[in-house]
């Protein structure tokens, strides 16, 4: 089958999913996932949060715990000071373009764990006027704290208030500063990496590896025998926002 076929027969298939309704059209995940040959057989690193595992540890945080404390997250008493990279929302903000009245309630009243998503198409790094934040090969979306001069446009693009900016100096909130990850300045945007250092060491993400539920999954969205599209094949999936074609790698199972 020839390449304009392969993508009539797609855009022909998006299509009728989009009949079908705007919840089929954009949450149909394993079905619209790149394949190997799309990709040139490159990685597309992603995430696999499954909803109903993590509603059922009432409480947990661990999965933030873990990255703070990798990281040098820092705790602010000042909330509009809040640095977060991973932290838990209500399922309506975190999906509110979604109709969750067929999504089980014990997902729907609990919390979502929600970062940045390392979209396929980063607004982020399009606006960055210093290329300060970028995406590799993988599709992780990088940040260079150093090359950073605070102009927050990264912010204003990022639709899912994955960024924070350090209004203050953020290194008087760590009390136990990590030896092995660096610290931020005040007038810096920060966020979530994948652990790209963890990644890198071919070790997981440290909210995956700490998560007690096991509810977290990371590798290869490009990889159709990877843990992440196993688990995409399983179960009905949610990206967050995907109508507005930034093409999240992180998924939510419900």
């Amino acid at each position: 089958m020839g390449d304009d076929r392969r993508s009539f027969l797609r855009r022909a298939g998006w299509g009728l999913a989009c009949l079908a309704g705007a919840g089929s059209a954009t949450e149909l995940a394993g079905a619209f996932l790149r394949t190997e040959e799309e990709t040139g057989g490159g990685k597309r690193l992603g995430m696999v949060v499954d909803l109903v595992a993590c509603a059922r540890e009432e409480g947990c945080t661990k999965c933030v715990e873990a990255c703070n404390a990798v990281h040098n997250v820092p705790s602010l008493r000042d909330p509009g000071h809040a640095v977060k990279w991973i932290w838990k929302e209500r399922f309506p903000d975190a999906f509110p373009d979604q109709e969750a009245e067929n999504v089980l309630e014990t997902v729907t009243e609990k919390p979502a764990v929600v970062l940045c998503n390392h979209c396929d198409n980063p607004p982020c790094a399009r606006v960055c006027p210093t290329e300060a934040t970028w995406k590799r090969p993988d599709g992780i979306v990088m940040m260079d704290w150093h090359r950073c001069i605070g102009c927050r446009y990264c912010m204003a693009a990022c639709p899912y208030g994955s960024r924070s900016f350090n209004w203050v100096d953020p290194r008087p909130g760590l009390a136990r500063p990590s030896p092995d990850y660096p610290t931020r300045t005040k007038g810096v945007v920060e966020k979530c990496t994948f652990c790209d250092e963890r990644v890198d060491a071919g070790e997981p993400p440290a909210c995956v590896a700490a998560c007690p539920a096991r509810a977290m999954a990371f590798g290869d969205l490009s990889d159709p025998k990877s843990e992440v599209r196993r688990l995409l094949r399983s179960r009905f999936a949610l990206r967050r926002k995907a109508a507005l074609g930034t093409r999240p790698s992180v998924y939510y199972l419900v």
